[in-house]
């Protein structure tokens, strides 16, 4: 993290130089020689970084380094305001003099503070030398690596501190089959794949996050008696962050020489990689052999590796264990491998494993149940955190539940004290201290999110860019660097998906709560995140960034707001807690994330317009109903999130945030179904077109007389769009307004009631279009929407079509998700054969006069999931259901009880048998202000709903609720 502050203040200072900034020159020349000195230090910084933790005095010299960025940091960011404020607020003569007055004050402090901070800088620049020395690190001054968005690199890496990792790793290869739990079926899965079916050379990556047991499983599959008698010959070569190829060669050299009883060359110790290569190449030439390359940590490492495997059909196998998605692909990627995610422990094999480890096996007792489970779920079915946490508590006295309560409310505590969290900590930190330094501060900003908080990947993208921890690449977005970053956090399992978008990318996800304990720690030993939890807290010296967590106390929030750079609120309703947040944004100039998510807010905080600085602002989920004209203040905002208030109009005010990339303004109306007018947008405003930074605007109205749609065209920076309250008259322009376009990929559009959506004048559509969301009648079907190849998902909603639409939509290569609300008058719908080979997601919602649905073989053969709704004369159950094998989930709602009968076995149905093979059905009813779900053997399920206003907007979200 150090390396990640000095990166990012060298950035500062860089700009400062460059930039139309006058500095007086006995300060440009401190700038310069502060600048010069922290790029010195930072090629030391990518190893101290990741030693640290094994070394109480290099900790401390690292402390000192990134204590004086943040110190600079903060001095250019005070003298940037101070700058902003003296442009402002006189003209003439008197202002230029005040200017100039104020301007030279401003000059001499900050120049009496890089002075100050010069000192202290050569006095840790002795420390820099003394551990350079004893590290053998060159200095490589400013030779700094690029930033990424993904890809294989790995960073932050050291070999010092590795051997209790070693040790740790050597500890699971001695495990009894007896003490594990869980493995049965892997190690089945495994052992089968390996000793049957082709000859051809196999090749299995066993994936998953740190603790997951994934050495232990391939342990038990390399011993069992079945693998030892099927390979010739097999050898076990731990690989690890560190090692050396020449070294690991000679590992395996020694073991398939000592295993068949010859000796090793006598030449070995002076040959070279390559020659060590062909050695390990000719033995296994014309053998059955089993090889394991545990902890895999990087692609690099699988490179020089894969020639010494010699691919002949003798039924060979190599098994390699990683963390990393990007690992386990290439591995099997040439190979036509096999890759394995290793998945957490059930609920119940948690369990056992926990009372195995507890209780030597025993029962647990009833009196401690409730506090054990609590205990276990923090442990998220981790066996390295379960055997951990069960062996503390097997050192507790059972009668003593208080022992048992503290240890449950304070594990993250108990890390630094206990010998074997210890040591699952510091295999957790592995992954951490592996990131690269841009992807550090990334990481430790979700000690933010409460525990088991669902994180949304769009949210959290604008808090990183607005924190300016994603850096611009040639050629690409910030967004899409950003998205690049999460993407390398979810390959090296340190974030789990939850959900899913239909293009594949992740959109909700979540941290496992020891990776948390571990960012937690992190950040509070660097004044990184500081989260109130609790009232009566103790708060550190420094407070960057403040998460709040249900309450804040109002003795505390005027210390510590003047460096504070991000303000995040969670369940916050208390009166007093949202008046102490409040008072604190008055001295947190320096605010740049402001989010105020759920606050029940009905005015907008006038003492936000003084935060300057401020670049993303949530009010989403807030009872604000106007903004202020004085918005324009915000002149640096870049993300304004005003989703689900009650704003309808925007100020003109809002044209002059000439850096704004996203605009979010709607709000949902809640009911049983999706109404015609489900989406409340805003109206129109003159002057929009100025906004070219816009990325995202969503939803504007399109108001009688405007010029809107012709200041749309202008905003070609556009990637997602909704417009709606269109008309007839408007879609000859609107057509060439969306060719103008280029780079859209979502696209909203939907008409008045009773109007028709004519989108015949469109004749070349944005060629990266994958979201289409059409609303309103189709006088015929848009044909341009055969030519979008990038096409995922598509919703017809009221479109009223009289041809079949799925003969225009059967031949997208990438359609994933299709809706149709009202959308077709037809009475049969047919999936020809072999068509829609990528479709998961099937919606069919209020088709009344459908009668029947065919699916022909071979088509749709990835559907997963299908929810059919409100058309009361579908005659049965799709034909050809029966032969989709991937299909996971059906969903019925308000259909009659005459189509629902014939499935029910307890009715004796005549065509449950083709749905007898779906995990999940369910028939739902709406009645009485919520839904009533029923599984098909006619019993209650649950109530979903306990209220009228169920919030079901569409007939997606009616599945994620249900």
């Amino acid at each position: 993290m150090a390396e990640y502050a000095v990166t990012f203040v060298l950035d500062k200072l860089t700009t400062l130089l460059a930039e139309n900034v006058i500095l007086i020159k006995d300060v440009k020349k401190e700038v310069e020689s502060v600048r010069d000195e922290l790029e010195r230090m930072t090629a030391f910084l990518r190893v101290a970084d990741a030693a640290e933790d094994s070394d109480p005095e290099l900790k401390v010299w690292v402390k000192q380094v990134r204590d004086v960025a943040y110190e600079i940091e903060d001095i250019i960011d005070e003298f940037m305001l101070h700058l902003h404020y003296t442009n402002g607020g006189c003209s003439g003569f008197l202002r230029k003099l005040i200017f100039s007055v104020r301007n030279l004050k401003n000059h001499w402090e900050i120049a009496s503070e890089i002075r100050s901070i010069k000192s202290r800088m050569t006095d840790i620049a002795l420390g820099h030398r003394r551990y350079q020395y004893s590290f053998n690190v060159p200095n490589q001054g400013s030779d700094l690596p690029s930033h990424g968005g993904g890809g294989s690199s790995r960073g932050g890496s050291s070999s010092r501190g590795g051997s209790n990792h070693s040790d740790r790793r050597g500890d699971a290869l001695l495990l009894e089959e007896g003490e594990l739990v869980g493995i049965e079926n892997p190690k089945k899965q495994l052992v089968t794949y390996i000793v049957e079916g082709e000859l051809r050379l196999k090749v299995v990556a066993v994936v998953g996050m740190g603790g997951l047991g994934k050495t232990t499983l391939v342990k038990k599959v390399f011993d069992d008696d079945l693998v030892k008698k099927h390979f010739h010959n097999y050898a076990w070569i731990t690989v690890s962050q560190s090692f050396n190829v020449e070294e690991l060669l000679k590992d395996t050299i020694h073991q398939l020489f000592d295993q068949m009883k010859l000796p090793v060359p006598e030449a070995m110790s002076t040959m070279n990689s390559n020659r060590l290569k062909a050695t390990v190449k000719d033995f296994l030439r014309h053998k059955r052999y089993l090889l394991v390359f545990d902890d895999v940590w990087d692609i690099h490492s699988w490179e020089a590796i894969k020639h010494v495997l010699p691919k002949e059909d003798q039924g060979s196998c190599v098994i390699v264990t990683t963390r990393f998605m990007d690992v386990a692909s290439s591995c099997s990627v040439e190979n036509d491998g096999y890759i394995y995610p290793l998945n957490p422990l059930s609920e119940e094999e948690s369990w056992i494993l926990l009372c195995q480890k507890a209780f030597q096996g025993n029962l647990c007792p009833k009196h401690l149940t409730d506090i054990c489970e609590s205990i276990l779920r923090r442990c998220g079915g981790l066996p390295l955190a379960i055997v951990a946490i069960g062996g503390v508590l097997s050192t507790k006295k059972e009668s003593n539940i208080d022992d048992w309560k503290k240890l449950n409310y304070g594990i993250s505590s108990e890390f630094d004290g206990n010998n074997q969290l210890e040591c699952m900590s510091k295999i957790l930190l592995l992954s951490f201290n592996d990131l690269p330094y841009y992807l550090k501060p990334c990481y430790m900003y979700l000690s933010n999110y409460p525990e088991d908080h669902m994180i949304e990947h769009n949210t959290l993208v604008r808090q990183w860019i607005a924190e300016g921890f994603v850096k611009l690449k040639e050629g690409r977005a910030v967004e899409e660097v950003a998205q690049g970053y999460l993407n390398e956090l979810v390959n090296r399992s340190l974030l789990r998906p939850v959900k899913t978008n239909d293009d594949g990318s992740v959109k909700i996800s979540c941290i496992h709560d020891f990776y948390r304990e571990i960012i937690l720690s992190k950040s509070r030993d660097q004044n990184f995140v500081t989260t109130t939890t609790e009232r009566n807290m103790v708060w550190p010296k420094r407070v960057r960034r403040l998460s709040v967590h249900g309450a804040l106390e109002n003795s505390e929030v005027k210390r510590y707001g003047a460096r504070l750079c991000s303000l995040l609120s969670f369940s916050v309703s208390d009166p007093h807690t949202i008046s102490s947040i409040l008072k604190l944004l008055k001295s947190s100039k320096m605010l740049k994330v402001l989010d105020l998510t759920g606050l029940p807010l009905e005015k907008f905080p006038e003492i936000i317009l003084e935060l300057f600085n401020l670049r993303y602002l949530s009010l989403r989920n807030t009872w604000v109903k106007r903004l202020p004209g004085s918005i324009m203040k915000l002149e640096k905002l870049e993300m304004l999130d005003l989703k689900g208030t009650h704003i309808t109009e925007l100020p003109v005010g809002i044209l002059k945030l000439q850096h704004l990339r996203q605009l979010l303004v709607y709000h949902h109306v809640l009911g049983s179904y999706i109404p015609y007018d489900y989406v409340h947008g805003f109206k129109a405003l003159r002057g929009i077109g100025r906004l070219k930074s816009l990325h995202k605007l969503c939803f504007i109205e399109a108001s009688p007389g405007s010029n809107l749609l012709e200041e749309i065209a202008t905003l070609t920076e556009l990637k997602r769009i909704s417009i709606t309250k269109l008309r007839t008259v408007d879609c000859e322009l609107l057509c060439s307004v969306i060719e103008n376009l280029g780079k859209l990929c979502s696209l909203g559009l939907r008409v008045v009631e009773g109007d028709v959506l004519d989108l015949q004048y469109l004749t070349s559509a944005p060629p990266f279009l994958q979201r289409l969301y059409l609303g309103g009648r189709l006088a015929n079907f848009p044909h341009w929407i055969q030519s979008l190849r990038s096409l995922v998902k598509v919703y017809f909603r009221w479109s009223r079509l009289s041809d079949d639409p799925l003969q225009y939509l059967q031949d997208l290569p990438n359609l994933v998700h299709i809706e149709f609300l009202e959308a077709y008058v037809g009475q049969k719908l047919c999936f020809k054969a072999g068509k829609f080979q990528k479709l998961k997601l099937l919606g069919l919602d209020q088709l009344k006069a459908l009668r029947s649905v065919i699916i022909e073989e071979d088509a749709t053969p990835l559907l997963e999931k299908l929810v059919i709704q409100r058309c009361n004369l579908l005659e049965s159950v799709p034909v050809g259901i029966e032969r989709l094998s991937s299909l996971k989930v059906l969903e019925f709602f308000d259909m009659p009880d005459e189509f629902i009968s014939p499935l029910s076995p307890e009715k004796s149905g005549d065509e449950y048998w083709k749905v007898a093979n779906i995990p999940e059905v369910h028939h739902s009813y709406w009645r009485n202000g919520c839904w009533e779900v029923y599984p098909l053997d006619g019993t209650l399920a649950n109530e979903i709903f306990g209220n009228i206003g169920a919030p079901i907007v569409t007939t997606q979200e009616q599945r994620n609720w249900l």
